[in-house]
């Protein structure tokens, strides 16, 4: 009997393992599908090489006739370090100015056999060269990874010294009520312990953005007797006005707590209420609304607190703060941070 853990061969292996019994051919491949051909094609390659005969073996082959030559390719490559900016067309219209004769698209094959596709991979690999060899930059290099430093810094995860000093708030679609029309979702998430409180709403307006916050967050943040210092939105029209006539920055204004927005098309900038939106669509959305069909908005939020209670409770939590555990015991722990560094404004 023909045994494999590999997936690939494990289907043709049980195949040959079924047709052992004499007669028990035709049936098993009616069964599974496999012509008689391809039976006995299988059966004689085990014969003659074994069960690993069974692997696909690609047709396709590197041919690299078709390669650019050698020098070229090195062009290509001290171009990428050179001017770790500038995109295959322009790359190759440079170096055609050499006598570098290469098309965007050859350009592009050396990048990636060199794994310098992206801006980013280049960037990596001349901060590698320079760590390596201690070349002085050009002027070009220095500022595309001063550019890169500055990408980091906007766009990396946020830094945040204790719950509550930096919450993040943004609005999701969770789908459509049949008699109720659309629901959105207001989400708050603290960036360090990454508790979360969520609100529905039929429509996305300033109002609803200042409930969500004005009916769970200071609630519970006083309760444990932790500050809200700071939120942190996107620049949608929920989130931004002019301050003396826009509600959700009046109720900010009121409360004293500090507004920092994101960066223009920037979305990265919010990842982590990013993020927990795409956790709530696939471990509740997506779930839920195959197993219920929900009449109303209040049937639908009373199950998103349950799984709400769910995720602050008793789902461990890989962030870089919770590192497995739950988001209360991660806000509990930081709570000791906050009272030891900040005794005196308790």
């Amino acid at each position: 009997m023909l045994h494999s853990t590999d997936k690939i061969i494990k289907h043709k292996a049980g195949l040959l393992n079924l047709a052992e019994e004499p007669g028990n051919v035709f049936k098993v491949c009616q069964v599974m599908g496999y012509s008689h051909d391809t039976f006995y094609r299988y059966k004689n390659a085990v014969e003659e090489d074994g069960v690993e005969a069974l692997l696909e073996k690609t047709r396709r082959k590197p041919n690299p006739a078709n390669r650019v030559d050698a020098t070229t390719e090195q062009a290509v490559i001290k171009s990428a370090l050179d001017f770790p900016a500038y995109g295959q067309a322009r790359t190759s219209n440079e170096l055609r100015k050499q006598g570098v004769f290469v098309s965007p698209s050859g350009v592009r094959s050396i990048w990636l056999r060199h794994d310098i596709a992206n801006f980013k991979d280049r960037l990596k690999a001349l901060e590698a060269r320079v760590a390596e060899d201690g070349i002085i930059l050009t002027e070009a290099q220095v500022q595309a990874l001063e550019k890169k430093k500055h990408d980091d810094k906007a766009c990396g995860e946020v830094e945040t010294p204790h719950p509550g000093y930096l919450g993040s708030q943004d609005t999701f679609y969770a789908g459509t009520i049949k008699g109720v029309g659309r629901v959105c979702q207001q989400t708050y998430v603290d960036t360090y312990c990454k508790v979360a409180h969520a609100k529905l709403y039929t429509t996305k307006t300033p109002i609803t953005a200042a409930d969500l916050f004005n009916d769970q967050v200071p609630p519970f943040y006083e309760e444990h007797d932790l500050p809200v210092l700071r939120i942190l939105t996107d620049r949608g029209t929920q989130y931004c006005g002019r301050p003396d006539k826009h509600d959700y920055q009046l109720f900010l204004a009121v409360n004293d707590i500090d507004h920092t927005r994101t960066r223009v098309k920037h979305p990265q900038t919010n990842g982590i209420c990013e993020r927990l939106h795409k956790t709530i669509l696939q471990e509740f959305y997506q779930v839920t609304f195959r197993k219920k069909l929900y009449q109303s908005i209040e049937q639908l939020q009373a199950d998103l607190d349950a799984w709400l209670q769910h995720y602050n409770t008793e789902r461990t939590h890989q962030g870089k703060m919770c590192c497995g555990r739950k988001p209360m015991e991660t806000m509990l722990e930081g709570k000791k941070i906050w009272k030891e560094k900040f005794i005196d404004q308790i």
